[in-house]
């Protein structure tokens, strides 16, 4: 057996069963779980149809490298919503089946664990880049490094998360500008994770393909993006997403994944044209989630905090006591579930980012979010 196998961290919602495990949630109240991001508004109509008519695609092995209306689609979606010229959908875009598979992927082409490699990640993080950096051979590096951790010696791969899962937190251009300086000081890759990026309230967030244009970074050298359907789009079965950028980068990674077993479905494919090209169910989505922020967030009182998040569907809310007693507590008395903070991210210099914070995800219904957030104060409250 692989041997680094070993080295992975139990997932956060495997811990959340252990933490769980002969806890029974009060049966006099209805369950309401907000434990895990999986979108639950409808699947657009026109994604489905679309789907649907492709169905003969289902008897046809696809090319890893997809459709050319597909990477036409997506570039030309960049290019509307970032305000950027179109990426080549020949060397500059690539299909993928959700950016789950493709940030994991991504990272074995990448590294080169021979040379004692590492890997940057967010802290809070998700933990896909965790293991994609272990299982390619690499040390995971949580946060920024610093002087006392090695300083940016052996960083070959950093990722990158806007807007932040789960903070929910935005990278500026000032942002993008010192991380790009870094890469090309120390010749680093930068896999920026944006699935979350059609899901905000004030302005759209600012994408790394439009901040490397911006600072007139044109080639998008060393930088690839990652975003997907599951969340935009609220169709996370289909495990359809793109990767675009550095076209030298996408040229190795594609190869990596004519190996890998990677190519989307054509009916997948079709649907996702249909996806990319319309807009209105996007602005349905997002009005919804704008709904549910406006309606729970007044009901976080003390001694509970939560602010708006700049991006995503996610309430990072602090808690008076440890967040694993938090949350399992809570579903004990009140029957609701979350995602403890410290699951979501590393002790560094003995301190845990997310500890004493819980992640709700906002994905229920608008009734049932409000409920949950009542029965979350009533909870804290009482403590």
């Amino acid at each position: 057996m692989n041997p680094l196998l070993e080295k992975l961290q139990p997932y956060p919602f495997e811990k959340l069963r252990r933490l769980l495990d002969g806890v029974v949630g009060n049966e006099n109240l209805k369950p309401i779980n907000l434990q895990i991001g999986e979108p639950k508004h409808p699947t657009p109509e026109l994604v489905k149809k679309a789907l649907v008519q492709a169905l003969e695609g289902l008897a046809i092995y696809p090319l890893t490298a997809g459709l050319p209306e597909l990477r036409e689609a997506i570039a030309a979606w960049l290019s509307r919503r970032y305000s950027i010229p179109k990426p080549d959908p020949a060397t500059q875009v690539l299909p993928v089946n959700g950016t789950r598979e493709a940030l994991f992927a991504f990272a074995q082409t990448i590294l080169n664990p021979g040379e004692k490699a590492r890997v940057v990640c967010p802290n809070p993080f998700y933990q896909i880049y965790e293991g994609a950096a272990i299982l390619g051979g690499a040390t995971p590096v949580y946060g920024e490094p610093s002087g006392t951790h090695g300083g940016w010696a052996g960083v070959q791969l950093v990722y990158a998360c806007s807007p932040a899962n789960p903070s929910g937190a935005v990278m500026s251009l000032e942002d993008w500008k010192r991380l790009f300086e870094l890469s090309d000081r120390h010749g680093f890759v930068i896999a920026s994770d944006e699935c979350y990026s059609e899901i905000y309230f004030e302005r759209p967030p600012l994408g790394a393909l439009e901040a490397a244009f911006k600072l007139k970074r044109d080639n998008y050298e060393r930088l690839v993006v990652f975003s997907s359907l599951s969340k935009r789009s609220n169709c996370p079965g289909m495990r359809s997403g793109f990767a675009a950028g550095d076209a030298a980068l996408l040229k190795k990674f594609l190869l990596y994944r004519t190996y890998h077993g990677s190519a989307m479905s054509l009916s997948v494919q079709h649907a996702s044209i249909a996806a990319w090209n319309d807009e209105a169910h996007v602005q349905e989505n997002r009005r919804l989630y704008v709904e549910k922020f406006k309606a729970t967030l007044p009901l976080v009182k003390s001694p509970l905090e939560a602010g708006m998040p700049e991006g995503g569907f996610y309430l990072w809310m602090r808690t008076p006591i440890d967040d694993a007693e938090f949350v399992r507590r809570l579903y004990a008395e009140q029957n609701v579930l979350g995602l403890p903070g410290s699951y979501l991210a590393r002790e560094v210099d003995g301190k845990n980012p997310g500890r004493n914070r819980v992640r709700l995800a906002l994905v229920a219904s608008l009734d049932e979010c409000v409920e949950a957030v009542e029965r979350i104060g009533a909870f804290a409250r009482s403590l």
